[in-house]
């Protein structure tokens, strides 16, 4: 089994993400499984079948981006009460996004922390979400708002897994696959645009390279003090997009890839990025299938939303932007006027 190591500074916080064939986890305590009935449905068997623990426990929650919210969190945290885990218990996040993020939150708040590991089942997930420690849920004022850095004891990533997502999904997850290349990796890019995705060896090292910038990115920079924030490219826009349409209408990475769209829009204005730049990552964007329009009904409040963004600071707003395909830069003294008029090509 291949795998790639955390370092971080705290040896607390280092962990391992395994590629592969799901082990055997042999476990001298409780664990709790928490998933969602979809997964639980196409895969909580096999997951069984390779945890041999002192007690199992399993907490289903409904699957959607709607339910990412403290009554899930809760409800978690009242099922491992109910069965007495303790500090030395483990929980396990056996899903999406979703699922990882609310997990490591109520495993960093259980009893002040105890340990999770995460075994993502969504291409989204396994390249991004799943690494690096970032957990929360959302509410009414915006995406992630409520949440703490706790990083996972392990991740183990199976490709297999896919075999069972949708295409929908599928496509998604590759909207954080194209963000990574743009922002750090030219090569990578060109690799994406020769991808063909039936190809699951192929498929598979695209996984592991993606997971491999994401996680020297997390050893340089843990608590996003810095080049971390360059992951949120496309993700200023993308969450105004998902908090103006209500959680639920498009699947994170859709909102991303349109947030993509917006914000080499704006990276164009400022000659940041040319137009060949901009129409080859839009295609590739395309390519897997990915949402590249959206309608902003209201341009004053979609703007607003912007100051909920956990990057803007000292109310100016932080936008991520390409410099190139490979490079990436950061904005905050963009006036008002031009944003508004990006926007409005939207409108």
């Amino acid at each position: 089994m291949d795998s790639l190591d955390i370092s971080l500074k705290g040896e607390e916080s280092s962990y391992q993400i395994y590629f592969g064939d799901l082990p055997k986890l042999i476990l001298d305590k409780k664990v709790l499984i928490v998933t969602n009935p979809k997964i639980a449905g196409l895969h909580l068997q096999t997951l069984l079948g390779r945890v041999q623990a002192r007690e199992v426990y399993c907490h289903i929650i409904p699957d959607g981006e709607v339910y990412k919210n403290f009554k899930s969190v809760e409800s978690i945290l009242e099922t491992a009460f109910n069965h007495h885990l303790d500090r030395k218990s483990l929980m396990i996040a056996f899903g999406g996004g979703v699922i990882g993020d609310m997990v490591g939150f109520a495993a960093g708040i259980f009893m002040r922390g105890i340990d999770f590991i995460q075994i993502p089942t969504t291409l989204l997930a396994q390249v991004d979400s799943s690494v690096g420690g970032k957990t929360g849920i959302n509410n009414a004022f915006g995406k992630n708002l409520v949440g703490l850095f706790y990083q996972p004891k392990a991740v183990y990533i199976n490709s297999q897994f896919l075999r069972t997502l949708p295409q929908r999904e599928l496509s998604a997850g590759f909207a954080e696959i194209i963000k990574m290349a743009v922002c750090f990796d030219r090569e990578f890019f060109k690799v994406l645009e020769n991808l063909n995705i039936g190809d699951e060896c192929a498929l598979l090292a695209v996984i592991q390279k993606a997971v491999s910038i994401k996680a020297q990115v997390v050893r340089e920079d843990e608590k996003e003090q810095g080049i971390r924030a360059a992951l949120n490219y496309g993700h200023t826009f993308g969450h105004s997009i998902e908090l103006q349409s209500g959680y639920g209408k498009y699947l994170h990475g859709e909102a991303v890839g349109m947030g993509m769209v917006m914000a080499n829009t704006l990276a164009l204005a400022l000659g940041l990025i040319n137009q060949v730049e901009f129409d080859a990552i839009k295609a590739l964007l395309e390519k897997f299938g990915i949402p590249t329009s959206y309608a902003i009904k209201n341009v004053e409040s979609f703007y607003e939303s912007f100051f909920l963004d956990k990057k803007s600071l000292n109310s100016r707003i932080k936008f991520v932007l390409p410099q190139g395909i490979g490079g990436v830069c950061f904005k905050d003294d963009i006036p008002k006027a031009l944003v508004l008029d990006i926007l409005s090509e939207f409108a």
